[in-house]
């Protein structure tokens, strides 16, 4: 006959191991981040659920019962042998893995592209994407490195520029016919401006570097650049595009750059590692890798010692 099983309170028989082993529910509360009476709460439940007292409760504090001594004896370790059983698994699932920062737009237009030469180059090593949009910090994260635009001014990193980041207007080839084309910065105006929401400010940028006086309030807003250059290329107006990421889709005749203006913005795309842990062999390896990208001298391994994982 099968043996049922019983469907066990996790959440209060955790709570009741680290209470019975600091005996008290301040000190275990403290461990999980919780309250006091969050901790009191979860071992009323296990007592409902065993019909036993675990702890015996005083006025100003609660004392463990003999049936809880032993009780807490036998599942504390349990729960030690489940975390350490649990950090392992973590440990191994990721320990191939480079955690990676980078924004969607960087992602698709530049990086995706290239990435089949470094899996084929490293095919143990995985490239997991991290793409939220925020300010870079490694301290609290699992990131191992990141792709960012920037000025080199992160905190607790080290960082190595890929290429500086030039600005020009593109646009698709129909669209382009269809406001007679363009000249000169002036002509803009005949066209329909796209902006990004992280990056706002572009057109603004780009008309005081031109001398042009233009009211870079109209247009589309879009979410994020990745958009903003689609629609470019299906034809709704022109977007101050990044030359470096573009470089493909312009080769291609996805958008073209009828001002041909390559207008160098102070920035830069750098990939940055952490200084406040070790950097992994498999991160190294992802840095020189992107460094070989660009022509850029390696950080880490002699050119040929790092092509195989």
């Amino acid at each position: 006959m099968q043996r049922r099983r019983i469907n066990l309170p996790l959440n209060p028989l955790r709570s009741f191991a680290v209470a019975s082993r600091h005996k008290t529910f301040t000190a275990a509360a403290r461990e999980l981040g919780v309250s006091q009476v969050a901790i009191s709460r979860q071992i009323a439940i296990l007592e409902d659920f065993l019909d036993v007292s675990l702890f015996e409760r005083g006025v100003r504090s609660a004392k463990l019962t003999d049936v809880g001594r032993a009780f807490g004896q036998e599942i504390s370790g349990l729960f030690d042998d489940l975390e350490r059983a649990t950090e392992r698994m973590i440990s191994h699932e990721t320990e191939g893995t480079v955690n990676l920062r980078i924004h969607p737009t960087v992602a698709h237009y530049w990086l995706m592209p290239k990435l089949m030469d470094f899996t084929r180059r490293h095919p143990d090593i995985r490239v997991r994407f991290d793409t939220r949009v925020e300010p870079l910090d490694f301290r609290g994260t699992h990131l191992d490195v990141a792709l960012q635009l920037g000025r080199d001014d992160w905190r607790d990193a080290r960082s190595r520029k890929l290429w500086d980041e030039e600005v020009d207007v593109v646009c698709s080839r129909d669209y382009l016919m269809s406001i007679g084309g363009l000249s000169q910065p002036a002509d803009v105006v005949r066209g329909d401006l796209l902006h990004s929401h992280y990056r706002r400010r572009a057109w603004e940028y780009w008309a005081r570097d031109v001398g042009l006086d233009l009211d870079t309030n109209r247009g589309t807003d879009f979410e994020t650049s990745l958009l903003t250059y689609s629609a470019a290329q299906q034809g709704f107006g022109l977007a101050i595009g990044q030359l470096g990421l573009l470089d493909d889709v312009i080769a291609e005749g996805k958008l073209v750059r009828p001002l041909d203006m390559r207008l160098p913005t102070g920035a830069g795309f750098y990939v940055i590692w952490p200084t406040t842990v070790s950097v992994g062999v498999k991160t190294k390896r992802f840095i020189d890798w992107l460094l070989d990208q660009v022509g850029q001298p390696r950080e880490f391994f002699r050119s040929g010692s790092a092509d195989k994982t």
